[in-house]
């Protein structure tokens, strides 16, 4: 049975950011807007004012600063407050399908190996902005890939899911290298007029090539991949195609990203620290020995508790990290940019963990140790 290694990763980052400051302004302009038009139904008490953001608030509640983005002006606007994105022919990339090449294209130069060993390609995003053909095919067919290409979809557990399905298939011998894409433009399901959500996400693309060991130059040797699903609807997205059927019409109900924040904090972050720590029990690998967590970036409140409780100890932010401040939730690709960024100072030996949650709820971990 041939030994899986994550032999390479790569990162593409949207020009544009869009700081905390600038997010509020443009949605306290709408707040404010709003307000003024329906004056008359607030003050006889039939409708609820909205309430303003802050930068402060934000920051508080998440450790967001700022994120990256496809588009700032439409998301700026409050007139529009979404991201405008010119639809493309079909003879054209996708816009997915050219995040994921660009991220592609940098962890197979960091790689250094040939295009013709990989055999498959998984792209593992929260949103697919099409059913068919798949995003997969499409990045098979620009990079000139052979084999075979699939898309997969598990929320912000997309990554690890395909890390742990391109393990095995190493493992079993389908596949002698696979490459994983996670393009995400996450703020294109984001309602920026929700005050409790409209700070949560930002766009960006990860890949990550996982290979036989003959075929890595260092690396990491991914020691065991364990997956977990448990129905709950406190994260949701109603998005599809069937929208369009129902009688009552698409625009009836939200169908952007909604989900109880609370709750899910109460409920994810124990079945996480438990899926942790049996893992490492299983593998034979002391949690509190690990020398870096890279979380899934949702909130830095959830990546807090679940580091002082698998190290048992107040982690140091080399020992957990943090990319938050910067991208924003960036749905799978966050724990994959984590672990792009600092891992540098690893020596041959020392191990860590890449690890997601969220919507599903889904949850993945992934131990890996420097070859």
């Amino acid at each position: 049975m041939s030994q899986p290694v994550i032999a390479a990763t790569g990162l593409y980052v949207p020009p544009d950011s869009i700081s905390n400051n600038e997010l509020v302004d443009a949605f306290n302009a709408y707040v404010g807007a709003f307000n003024a038009d329906h004056a008359t139904a607030i003050a006889a008490g039939d409708m609820a004012p909205l309430l303003p953001s802050s930068a402060d608030f934000i920051e508080k509640a998440s450790g967001i600063k700022s994120r990256h983005v496809v588009n700032k002006n439409g998301i700026l606007d409050p007139a529009v407050m979404r991201p405008e994105i010119p639809e493309r022919t079909n003879d054209e990339l996708s816009v997915l399908a050219e995040m994921a090449v660009l991220a592609a294209r940098d962890a197979l130069a960091r790689w250094g190996g040939n295009v013709s060993d990989i055999g498959a390609v998984i792209c593992a995003a929260s949103n697919m902005q099409r059913p068919y053909p798949a995003i997969a095919i499409e990045v098979q067919n620009a990079l000139g890939v052979r084999g075979f290409a699939f898309d997969m979809n598990v929320a912000c557990s997309s990554a690890t899911f395909g890390i742990k399905t391109a393990a095995d298939f190493i493992s079993s011998g389908s596949a002698k290298a696979v490459l994983v894409v996670n393009p995400e433009i996450c703020s294109g399901h984001l309602n920026f007029r929700d005050r409790d959500s409209h700070f949560i996400f930002g766009d960006v693309a990860t890949a990550v090539i996982v290979a036989d060991e003959a075929l890595a130059d260092g690396g990491w040797s991914i020691l065991g991949t364990r997956l977990k699903t448990q129905f709950s609807n406190n994260i949701r997205n109603n998005f599809g195609f069937l929208n369009r059927c129902a009688p009552e019409g698409i625009g009836a109900a939200d169908k952007l990203f909604v989900q109880e924040g609370r709750k899910v904090f109460r409920e994810v972050v124990p079945m996480v620290i438990d899926m942790i720590i049996a893992h490492a029990e299983h593998l034979g690998v002391d949690p509190k020995g690990l020398k870096r967590l890279w979380l899934h970036q949702a909130n830095i409140n959830m990546n807090d508790m679940i580091g002082r409780k698998v190290l048992d100890r107040v982690p140091t932010p080399q020992e957990n990290v943090i990319i938050l401040d910067e991208f924003a939730n960036t749905s799978s690709a966050g724990s994959i940019i984590a672990f792009h960024k600092a891992n540098s100072d690893f020596a041959v030996g020392e191990t860590g963990l890449i690890c997601s949650f969220g919507a599903g709820y889904s949850a993945g971990t992934v131990f890996v140790r420097k070859r």
